[in-house]
């Protein structure tokens, strides 16, 4: 599975939606939020504000989707817009998601509320390091990782600890296909060069990994025993190019 909300944080990227500069001081940013697909029923987050910390200091995105979101209904390419809003141009360090308390997991049909690190009680914290010229329009997108985000501990409860990575489209392509039989789960890892990224197949046997940097690429998909692991190698990756491996027959 692809790694919800790396939450691997990898570096963010920036879309460049516009080049046209007005000099008025300012940069306008757009916040759109995505997941990879995960082993359960529902992830349901609940997302209160966005927060940038950048030239300006800190301050909240003025138009903000606040609500309770199921991340599984934006995986395999589907995103959401959750915030926008005009900041100080110049150096971005962080942006901060800041969580409310209605935080839940549905695994089999049962609902578990998802505890949060204490460390996460102010918001989560991810490092952009990025400057933005005034007059132009970004966007971030925010790759939640849910399967790798939500930890079963040793007591049955589940705890949220968020793996993200944002994906800069304009350098980066994609790897999509399926599988066959229907009907079973598999994690799909896309290789190359030492480097893996990953994303699991939803419940029509698909899968897409995004945000894949140009090259070439070995791709293993792996299902639960006691099926074995079939492996694609030489799978080429361009950018702005969604390469379709087809159907894997397990």
């Amino acid at each position: 599975m692809k790694r919800i909300m790396i939450l691997c944080i990898g570096l963010l990227g920036l879309l460049l939606y516009s080049c046209k500069k007005d000099g008025s001081g300012t940069a306008h940013l757009k916040v759109r939020m995505t997941d990879a697909p995960g082993n359960f029923d529902a992830v349901m987050i609940d997302l209160q504000a966005v927060e940038v910390t950048g030239a300006g200091g800190a301050a909240v995105l003025t138009n903000i989707n606040a609500g309770i979101y199921n991340l599984l209904d934006f995986s395999n390419g589907v995103d959401t817009l959750i915030a926008t809003g005009d900041i100080t141009a110049g150096e971005v360090s962080q942006i901060r998601l800041i969580l409310g308390p209605n935080n839940s997991v549905i695994v089999d049909g049962v609902t578990y509320p998802l505890s949060t690190p204490s460390a996460m009680q102010s918001g989560l914290k991810l490092q952009v390091h990025q400057t933005f010229e005034p007059g132009i329009t970004y966007y971030l997108l925010l790759d939640f990782d849910a399967n790798q985000s939500i930890v079963l501990q040793g007591n049955g409860n589940y705890q949220l600890k968020p793996v993200i990575r944002v994906i800069d489209a304009p350098i980066s392509g994609s790897i999509r296909g399926s599988i066959t039989p229907l009907g079973i789960l598999a994690a799909v890892t896309a290789t190359s060069n030492g480097v893996s990224y990953s994303s699991v197949t939803n419940l029509n046997g698909e899968f897409l990994i995004s945000g894949l940097p140009s090259g070439t690429y070995d791709i293993t998909v792996t299902p639960a025993l006691p099926m074995l692991p079939v492996t694609i190698t030489g799978v080429a990756v361009t950018t702005g190019v969604v390469a379709n491996v087809g159907i894997v027959a397990l």
